[in-house]
């Protein structure tokens, strides 16, 4: 079931009202019922494609059973044996990301090497659809196995509660990719009818189904004719829709975000937030502190600082940034437009460090010091990157100007490194990357394709000037929200126009939003 259909606005009212009927002491099992029924959605439609495709439940539950009777073994034993359940808990996971997400790429890779050197390779690909969400629920199973062996989670002895927390129906196929010390404890609590979280609650899916259905998919209607055929249009248009992609696939993304989000805290559970105005950011890794933030603390937090962190020498640092972000790519999908996805943005955090040495040796160390005669260095808590913060200019207006102007400069340097590797993400393949790339910096730059007689063409001058505005309108609406003078000052306006803003919201989804006309892009992850 998707949240931008006729099905979920019914799903989600009757389910919601039913859920504060009941009794405490039987919500939970109401409620992961209606998960299974949320997650049911998708295998009727997938079942047009592959009859067998039902059998995918058994394998949610297959994932829900063994890291369920694992979490209790860890539990319950020490040593080696301990680990040894971990270790099973993960390779079952990973097996089966493993056999549905990756045995097509590596047998089909392994075809092809075979055939370079000769050789005949006869095993064959197992043809199997990928069932939704897969990553992002055997990531957040891994995620309690790992915390119950590190000490920081008890063991769940409730079957039906850890099988919510896994299948909890607003985060189960896109996430956010949750901890268990969050949520598992609040699909035990009672929540009480609150009116004013529940109106917050549908006001952040109403922001959300403005982002995925009037922002994103109406982005999506300019960049996959381009995208789709690369060859016939000019670099201007490709960079255009490049640029696009990059707002289509972050309103798509945190839009089922934010709607996932405010299903849950409508019914009382807080889940962790997953983005943070992402294209504000001043560098890569911050870029990284404000996209997808659950994965990349996932990385963080079991990945990242168990090969060592950034506590260890130059070469060992730049090789740990490369394992994470090469296996993030991975993530996204089996294919090397994905991997090159990753690479890339592990090379720009390990140039982005070897820039903050090079500044930190060239520069003289007055410059260096900051007010006390001590180096001015911070590190982020996240990344455990280190960061080099000069001292403030204190030059007056032309001090603050050069501020902001270096400001402005660094995000839009920091976009454009973001905006290249979309390109390897959005394209179907690497010849097709390459040839975006080239075009865009080689041109022909205007060139775009010929309309046949009696056709429309995919899209007008309108489109583009109504998406230019939408994007105009985006940011405007989240520096807003950023800016808690302008948020306070907005909820201090009288009810008329606060539920004025709020219909024209409405109003303009059901007038130029495309409900259900596209599923969300992370859906196939």
């Amino acid at each position: 079931m998707l949240f931008n259909t006729l099905s979920f606005l019914l799903f989600f009212p009757l389910t919601t009202a039913a859920y504060f009927a009941l009794p405490h002491r039987r919500r939970w099992a109401f409620l992961l019922a209606c998960s299974t029924l949320f997650y049911s959605g998708w295998i009727i439609v997938a079942s047009e494609k592959a009859p067998w495709a039902w059998l995918y439940l058994l394998v949610l539950a297959f994932v829900i059973l063994v890291d369920y009777l694992a979490g209790l073994a860890i539990d319950a034993t020490q040593g080696n044996l301990r680990r040894l359940c971990l270790v099973a808990s993960l390779l079952a996971n990973i097996g089966i990301l493993g056999v549905f997400k990756y045995f097509s790429f590596l047998n089909l890779n392994l075809h092809a090497l075979a055939e370079f050197l000769h050789f005949n390779f006869p095993v064959r690909n197992l043809g199997l659809l990928l069932p939704i969400g897969l990553s992002f629920h055997t990531f957040q199973s891994m995620s309690y196995t790992i915390e119950v062996y590190l000490g920081r989670q008890r063991a769940e002895r409730h079957l039906g509660i850890y099988a919510l927390y896994v299948m909890f129906y607003p985060q189960l196929v896109a996430g956010p990719i949750e901890r268990p010390q969050n949520l598992l404890h609040q699909l035990r609590e009672y929540h009480e009818f609150d009116a004013d979280r529940i109106f917050s609650g549908l006001r952040l899916m109403l922001w959300g189904f403005f982002k995925k259905v009037v922002i994103a998919d109406r982005l999506a209607a300019i960049v996959d004719p381009i995208y789709r055929d690369p060859h016939a249009w000019g670099g201007a248009y490709l960079l255009l829709a490049t640029y696009f992609f990059a707002f289509q696939i972050y309103c798509d993304f945190a839009g089922y975000c934010d709607i996932a989000i405010g299903a849950a805290r409508v019914l009382g559970v807080k889940l962790m937030d997953n983005f943070d105005r992402p294209y504000a950011a001043r560098s890569i890794a911050e870029f990284w502190r404000r996209w997808h933030i659950s994965l990349s603390t996932w990385f963080r937090d079991y990945l990242y600082i168990p090969l060592g962190g950034n506590r260890v020498r130059l070469p060992r640092w730049c090789f740990n940034i490369m394992v994470v972000f090469l296996i993030s790519g991975l993530w996204h999908g089996a294919s090397w437009t994905f991997v090159i996805w990753g690479v890339l943005h592990g090379f720009y955090v390990i140039i982005e460090r070897a820039g903050a040495h090079l500044r930190q040796f060239l520069l003289p160390p007055s410059v260096l010091r900051g007010r006390h005669g001590e180096a001015v260095e911070s590190k982020s808590r996240r990344s455990e990157t280190p960061t080099l913060t000069l001292p403030r200019n204190t030059g007056g207006k032309n001090g603050g100007r050069a501020r902001y102007t270096a400001t402005a400069l660094k995000i839009f340097i920091t976009f454009n490194l973001v905006a290249v590797a979309w390109v390897f993400f959005r394209a179907a393949n690497l010849s097709q990357a390459a040839l975006v790339l080239s075009r865009i910096v080689h041109g022909p730059f205007l060139a775009k394709p010929a309309v046949a007689l009696g056709s429309l063409p995919p899209f007008t001058a309108a489109d583009l000037v109504l998406c230019v505005l939408l994007i105009v309108f985006l940011e405007f609406v989240q520096w807003t929200i950023a800016n808690r003078k302008w948020a306070r000052a907005f909820g201090l306006q009288s009810t008329w126009v606060r539920w004025a803003a709020y219909y024209a919201l409405i109003v303009t989804i059901l007038t130029i939003g495309q409900l259900g006309a596209r599923s969300f892009i992370y859906f196939q992850f």
